[in-house]
């Protein structure tokens, strides 16, 4: 378990990298004491050799010989000056000389590559080994000398160099370990803490991260998080108040819908009554009720997160236009404000009447209250058809609608510009025509005022 999380893994990557940085000097080390050992031992038969050479007769006693080869770790000193080859000092072979090595401008393959060879067990065996002699003492030396001594020297450097190089690389993991856990490991794991803290309950804003990380990379991420879970926190408090409200809407269009069910019934009767001015506007009042009803019923659907499907059936635009600016001219107050609807005469459309009147009404309505709240103005509905499909526009004279309003237009809750509106019935009216396979957008919005534009497909 402790490989696969991110400290165990970046200190066994530790280890490998530095025990492989620890071989790459070990090679060329141990080919660099090879040499510096072999040329020790030809300066030392170069001193040897000069003191035979300041005698009298270039004679010395078997003694002193003995003794000034083993001194210089040798069996024999060959030197050559004037281009003569002389044998200076010599002790009894023990065996014939088997390889011979040299030191006078070897390239570093060469070198590495005799070095391991060296150290590879064997028999021993007598080795000639040739160099330049220093300070011009002539033009060259060689020496024969046993093999064993400078294997065993060897392996005794390139076993000193080991036991180092890995306590240089425990003691730099464990540097490196220590540090990731700090800087990295460690705030990672308190970015997984707070993950979690805030999944068990993430309406609850205590629980939203609050950056701290010392490393950049790190505090980037906390940011993230935290601009992304006061999102969502906000998200699920606006669901729940919805929930709220939807439950709350519910339980009221359920008992409205029963009132205006028997209103319903009271109106049907005014139809009967012989005044004349009742006789005309009783059509209309049943027409109120009736989409009061469906209104109440429609609620009682969303309240089920149901959205009622559209009912499709031929609708003349010029009557629901009609419908719409008669409405709407009723509720104003003054005359401030103008309702017009455009002559679209002959245009059936195949919609749902009741949804696409809801839309059309809530435009024209939002329309002319934001007109009633300023210096007046007028709405115009227009509509026109084409091979596709209808479109209907709903344009007004109004300020238009501010840059803040514009990126949550549709949202329910947030794109209202008017004080007191809730923004539900843009949502709403987008939702209905959504269901419909059409769109609405906003095509135009400046100074000299706004325009929707609702599309429904054939």
């Amino acid at each position: 378990m402790f490989l696969k999380s991110l400290s165990g893994r970046f200190l066994l990557l530790t280890i490998v990298f530095v025990m492989l940085a620890e071989v790459l000097i070990f090679v060329p080390s141990v080919a660099r004491f090879r040499v510096d050992y072999l040329q020790e031992r030809l300066e030392r038969s170069q001193i040897a050799s000069l003191s035979l050479l300041a005698t009298a007769n270039d004679m010395v006693e078997p003694e002193l010989e003995a003794e000034l080869l083993e001194n210089a770790g040798v069996l024999n000193i060959v030197l050559r000056r004037d281009s003569i080859r002389e044998l200076v000092l010599a002790s009894p072979m023990p065996a014939m000389i088997e390889e011979s090595f040299d030191l006078r401008d070897p390239s570093a393959w060469v070198l590495i590559k005799d070095a391991f060879r060296t150290m590879v067990p064997r028999e021993d065996r007598v080795i000639r080994v040739l160099g330049q002699p220093v300070k011009g003492a002539g033009l060259m030396i060689e020496v024969a000398m046993d093999e064993a001594p400078l294997r065993a020297a060897l392996w005794d450097y390139g076993l000193t160099i080991l036991i180092l190089s890995a306590v240089i690389s425990a003691f730099t993991a464990a540097l490196l370990f220590f540090s990731v856990r700090t800087f990295m490991v460690r705030p990672i794991e308190r970015l997984v803490r707070q993950i979690k803290n805030y999944e068990e309950a993430p309406e609850d804003a205590r629980r939203i991260i609050q950056p701290k990380a010392t490393v950049t990379e790190i505090y980037e991420a906390e940011t993230a998080l935290n601009s992304m879970e006061t999102q969502l926190s906000q998200s699920l408090r606006q669901k729940e108040r919805l929930a709220a409200l939807g439950g709350a809407v519910s339980k009221i269009s359920h008992d409205l819908r029963n009132i205006l069910t028997t209103t319903q019934l009271l109106a049907d009767r005014m139809e009967h009554s012989d005044d004349p001015r009742v006789q005309k506007s009783a059509p209309k009042l049943l027409n109120s009720l009736s989409r009061a009803v469906n209104l109440c019923e429609s609620t009682l659907a969303f309240g089920k997160a149901e959205e009622a499907a559209p009912m499709l059936r031929p609708v003349s635009m010029q009557a629901l236009f009609d419908d719409v600016v008669e409405a709407e001219t009723l509720a104003l107050q003054d005359g401030s404000v103008e309702v017009v609807a455009e002559d679209v005469s002959g245009i059936e459309m195949q919609v749902d009447e009741d949804q696409i009147y809801r839309v059309v009404s809530n435009l024209v309505r939002n329309a002319r209250q934001v007109l009633a709240a300023g210096k007046g103005g007028e709405v115009r509905v227009s509509g026109a058809e084409s091979e596709n499909g209808w479109t209907i526009t709903v344009k007004d004279t109004g300020p238009g609608l501010p840059p803040k309003a514009l990126d949550n237009i549709f949202k329910p809750f947030e794109g209202s510009v008017r004080k007191g509106g809730t923004g539900l019935g843009l949502a709403v009216s987008a939702d209905l025509v959504s269901g419909h396979g059409g769109k609405l957008e906003l095509v135009e919005n400046s100074s000299a005022g706004a325009a929707f534009q609702i599309w429904l497909p054939k």
